[in-house]
């Protein structure tokens, strides 16, 4: 039985989204602070986290980012906030979805049946090169706790802003991402300049990964789309 995290202060809410999810097969704990939030995940193993924005104690953003330091997860984030700048920063940090309140409980099992079935088949797809903390593929080997990276087991120095788009690309395997959703999902609100800086840190870690960057194996160009991790 797969284990489900609610933060959640609304008790109502919470209870409501509980009741629906262990009608679906789940078991469910609810924590109604951040950082209790962050104090159940030390302690527990859970699948995946349903994660409300607006906490006492510490704000869901926060949570996430701490989340993301240590985790792989399924992050759902949901808000009454249904304004860009909260979906940007929310998907900027890590989560994987962004839920705006009112939401059918349908839907949100729904959306959580799609995001663990999604992790799962990543799990699979890397066999026991993907434990949560360290993925491996075709001799590229990527440390997400350290945030090293190794190709044919030489270590191999990205800069932040590199590191957190090869992972990103990693964690999407096969998706295509336009240049401005990866600007936005990497930089966020806190970037200065424009997309082409997507293009010249994929040039650089080309660069730095790549044993021929004219024809790479690891980042493709979908050309017109934008680019994606090829396994």
């Amino acid at each position: 039985m797969k284990r489900i995290l609610i933060v959640e202060d609304d008790q109502s809410i919470a209870t409501l989204q509980k009741d629906y999810l262990e009608l679906s097969g789940y078991s469910v704990k609810i924590v109604n602070s951040g950082p209790e939030g962050l104090k159940a995940l030390g302690e527990q193993v859970f699948e995946l986290v349903i994660l409300d924005i607006m906490l006492p104690g510490m704000d869901g953003f926060e949570v996430l980012k701490q989340v993301r330091e240590k985790d792989d997860i399924p992050v759902l984030l949901v808000s009454a906030r249904a304004e860009e700048i909260y979906k940007i920063n929310g998907l900027g940090y890590g989560a994987d979805d962004y839920i705006t309140k009112p939401f059918s409980s349908g839907e949100l099992v729904a959306r959580v049946n799609a995001h663990l079935a999604k992790y799962e088949r990543m799990k699979e797809r890397f066999g026991k090169g993907y434990d949560g903390g360290k993925l491996l593929v075709r001799g590229l080997e990527i440390q997400r706790d350290s945030r090293r990276v190794f190709v044919n087991g030489k270590e191999v120095m990205l800069a932040q802003k590199e590191f957190d788009l090869l992972f990103f690309l990693f964690q999407h395997a096969n998706r295509v991402f336009g240049k401005e959703e990866l600007f936005e999902r990497i930089w966020g609100m806190d970037a200065l300049g424009d997309v082409s800086t997507v293009t010249v840190h994929i040039a650089r870690i080309r660069e730095k990964i790549e044993a021929n960057p004219s024809k790479p194996q690891y980042i493709g160009t979908v050309w017109g789309s934008g680019y994606r991790f090829m396994v």
